[in-house]
């Protein structure tokens, strides 16, 4: 009787990553708070760290994290929050007066001509623009509505709010023993390889995800101090969404400026201020190559912009939301075994054979 052929058993491990991301595909819609979860334990754990280090508990360690990322979160909240709704629906109310720019000025300036009884300033969408603010108030009572009224979407809603800091907390406790206990049933004789593919791993995306939300969060500054030096009533409306999608190469920057601009074309339509804003986003940018990415992100990551966008658009379009979430890390991590593999096959007998 013939034995069967013995598999591979790189094909067992490649046979494990496709099943794992076709679960990760499925359990898609559930996966937010676990995600969110584990990232935040992930950035809190070597605070926790150092306070065992001083002679405080795991649980008392992690108590006084989750207590400062809570605080910290509410603290935004309360601070943004207002100032975002009043900048929303002053920008909200402007577009009328944009559609009227762009019909007398900008078009006819580009030599575009609207088709006859055409008018981008006409009444429906003048009534439009100026109930989207009202709709959009009542969007959030709609949607809570329609979660009371469906019991299953409002039990949902609750669990996914509610399952973010109770995972958070259970993985910031647990961290280091999850971590021993994944080391304990590494295979023995790949264990010093994977521990040190892992701990590079770890550095580059401990790097990475720090420093980028540095980044993130000093661009959005400087936008936000800069424009509203130069009198802009939306600036933290515009300083905000380009400092969040900065993470993107020049997504953050591109929707900043053209927001920037359509903004103060409204609001003051001289040269001067327009060439202020372009000086704003200029100085940004400037900042964020010489000093900031060096400073707070590091030349370890080695991600080309191309190779970002792609993450990006890569993992919205497989896991939705939550691809876009682990799309950078997912890469960052993937950029650490490339390195190794090219490190080896340099290395190797195949690659040297004439």
């Amino acid at each position: 009787m013939n034995e069967l052929p013995r598999i591979p058993a790189a094909l067992w491990w490649l046979a494990a990553a496709v099943a794992a991301l076709w679960m990760l595909h499925l359990l898609g819609p559930i996966l937010m708070p676990f995600v969110f979860g584990a990232g935040l334990a992930y950035l809190g754990d070597p605070m926790v760290d150092r306070l065992e280090d001083r002679g405080l508990s795991r649980t008392g360690g992690v108590v006084v994290v989750f207590v400062l990322f809570t605080l910290l979160g509410l603290g935004l909240l309360l601070v943004l929050l207002p100032m975002l709704f009043e900048q929303t629906r002053d920008a909200v109310q402007k577009v009328p007066a944009l559609l009227d720019w762009v019909q007398t000025r900008a078009l006819p300036a580009l030599g575009i001509t609207l088709p006859e009884g055409v008018s981008l300033g006409g009444d429906t969408l003048r009534a439009y623009a100026l109930d989207l603010w009202s709709q959009m108030g009542g969007g959030l009572q709609a949607l809570l509505g329609q979660l009371g009224r469906s019991g299953m979407g409002a039990l949902a809603f609750l669990l996914n709010l509610v399952m973010i800091p109770v995972v958070t907390f259970y993985l910031l406790r647990d961290w280091d023993r999850l971590v021993a206990l994944i080391g304990a049933h590494l295979p023995r004789r790949q264990e010093p390889a994977i521990r040190r593919f892992f701990q590079d791993a770890d550095t580059v995306l401990g790097a990475f995800i720090r420093g980028q939300l540095l980044v993130m969060a000093a661009l959005g500054t400087i936008y936000t101090l800069g424009l509203a030096l130069l009198g802009l009533k939306l600036a933290l409306l515009v300083g905000l969404v380009a400092g969040l999608l900065s993470f993107v190469p020049y997504l953050g920057t591109f929707l900043g400026v053209l927001m920037g601009l359509l903004a103060m074309v409204l609001q003051d339509p001289g040269w001067l201020p327009l060439v202020g804003v372009l000086a704003v986003f200029g100085v940004g940018q400037l900042l964020e190559g010489a000093v900031l990415t060096p400073l707070l992100v590091g030349d370890r990551i080695g991600l080309h912009p191309v190779a970002v966008i792609f993450a990006v658009m890569a993992g919205g379009q497989l896991f939705g939301f939550v691809g876009v979430l682990l799309a950078l890390p997912a890469a960052a991590v993937l950029a650490v075994g490339v390195r190794r593999a090219s490190a080896l096959w340099l290395a190797s007998a195949a690659y040297a054979r004439r």
